[in-house]
């Protein structure tokens, strides 16, 4: 692959940025914009050789969502969701990789992940029922991965409580249109999806502690360092590198404004040591968190692909640096924000559109640093964390 994705998206950068706003006016993503991420082949990024994909690395897979999300935030936060979905197909049963990928090597899937469907056991697989909201990019998705929770015959929850991920075609779920009012990240199109009482074969099921202990992709067959990174940093990775990327262009759209603009004082922003100070600071803090998300991200791979183990420890310590990135890098956009003045509130303008969306990243549930925090600093100290505190480690 001479060209690379990012060459193919900055082909079309001029009209990914005026699809934005066309995005948060339809509450997903423009058809044009899918197009280009399809002609580009953003979702094939981290899809395996063999069904048409790239396997690129971790680098190279964040750069390409953060350039996506400066240039339209809910094309970059699709790409970040979306885009994973093909690494952890790599890893499943042969059959349902064909059923997917077997007539269109382009097909996305969506998500989400939390397990509120309730899957009970029958011959050959589960009936499953529930509803899940944040489906992010799911009007352009023919897939799904859902969260579900293992029940007994009878329906109950199994003890110890037991996560699956099932994998699930388009014609058997239904999206509700109405399902996604929201301040920020509009454009995603992150709507509740809803099945009821439908059959799951086994071979189309995963469990979530296996993809966390690495066992999944051991029993794959699969070597290749991409696929053997940890979940708990993949995952993340693209979320992550969205709301950096999103906070990279408010800072673009923000000193393109203050080019020539002159404040309520009458000085021009240029002139102002006030402003350009901290404008400056919140731009270096906004570089800090990319590289800081991506050294982490390549630390960890030179780990697996030096055949090392990658301790719970290390994890921890890896997702509190991917959280720490995050909320670094919004931090540093509310420094820039309320210093473009006025005009900037004004909703036929870019730079609250910026604002709204990376303030809504950070509510995902990857970004949520209470227990993560925790266990890190457990881990360090040398005490074994139990229970909740190892949940997305």
């Amino acid at each position: 692959m001479t060209e690379s994705v990012l060459d193919r998206i900055m082909e079309h950068q001029d009209d990914l940025r005026k699809e934005g706003p066309e995005a948060d006016r339809l509450g997903r993503l423009a058809d044009s914009t899918v197009d280009t991420m399809k002609a580009a082949g953003s979702i094939k990024m981290l899809q395996p050789k063999t069904h048409g994909g790239f396997e690129v690395g971790v680098r190279e897979f964040a750069e390409t969502v953060m350039a996506t999300a400066a240039l339209n935030p809910p094309a970059g936060w699709v790409h970040g969701v979306v885009g994973m979905h093909p690494w952890q197909l790599a890893m499943a049963d042969p059959r349902v990789q064909d059923e997917v990928w077997g007539e269109d090597q382009g097909t996305w899937m969506a998500s989400p992940y939390m397990p509120t469907g309730m899957a009970t056991p029958v011959a050959g697989g589960y009936r499953m029922s529930g509803r899940w909201g944040f489906s992010s990019g799911t009007d352009h998705c023919q897939w799904a991965f859902l969260g579900a929770t293992k029940c007994d015959e009878d329906g109950n929850p199994v003890t110890p409580p037991t996560m699956l991920h099932v994998i699930i075609p388009r014609g058997e779920y239904e999206i509700i249109e109405d399902s996604w009012n929201v301040v920020g990240l509009k454009g995603t199109g992150s709507k509740d999806l809803v099945i009821e009482d439908t059959f799951i074969p086994d071979y189309r099921v995963m469990e979530y502690d296996r993809l966390i202990d690495g066992s999944q992709v051991r029993e794959a067959g699969l070597s290749q360092t991409l696929y053997r990174m940890p979940w708990s940093c993949m995952f993340p990775l693209g979320i992550t590198a969205a709301t950096i990327g999103i906070c990279e262009g408010l800072l673009a759209e923000a000193m393109n404004y203050q080019r020539a603009r002159i404040n309520a004082q009458g000085t021009a922003i240029k002139d102002d040591p006030y402003t350009l100070y901290a404008m400056g600071e919140a731009a270096a803090q906004i570089q800090s968190a990319r590289e800081g998300l991506i050294t982490n991200a390549e630390q960890i791979w030179d780990l697996v692909d030096a055949g090392k183990e990658v301790s719970f420890e290390r994890r921890a310590a890896g997702r509190r640096n991917q959280i720490r990135a995050a909320w670094q890098a919004v931090r540093a956009i509310d420094e820039i924000y309320p210093r473009c003045g006025g005009t900037a509130l004004r909703m036929d303008k870019p730079l609250q559109r910026y604002w709204r969306d990376a303030h809504a990243g950070l509510h995902h549930a990857i970004h949520v640093p209470s227990t993560v925090y925790h266990a890190a600093t457990l881990s360090g100290l040398g005490v074994e964390p139990q229970g909740a505190l190892r949940a997305m480690i």
